[in-house]
């Protein structure tokens, strides 16, 4: 049987190449919302992360999203990003 290629995206935190299941997709809708998408079926500009909060960080303040997006995003959209990595990590 012949293996399957495994899907690799870049972590915006690291700059890792790693195995899509393992990170998390930050999506950007046609409507320029921004979420989290943990199915990874969402509808939109995707980004990909580690599931760390220090990705995430490096991420931000490097404005990797924003370059991504190709639009600025406000504090309150990082901070609940944070919040869905958060809860997302417990689960």
């Amino acid at each position: 049987m012949k293996q399957k290629k495994v899907p690799l995206r870049m972590c915006l935190g690291c700059q890792e190449m790693k195995p899509k299941k393992e990170l998390i997709r930050v999506v950007k809708s046609k409507e320029n919302e921004i979420s989290v998408d943990f199915t990874g079926k969402k509808a939109g500009r995707g980004a990909y992360i580690c599931k760390s909060t220090e990705c995430f960080q490096k991420a931000r303040k490097a404005k990797r999203f924003e370059k991504a997006f190709e639009t600025t995003i406000s504090t309150e959209v990082y901070l609940a990003l944070e919040n869905e990595l958060e809860e997302g990590n417990d689960g």
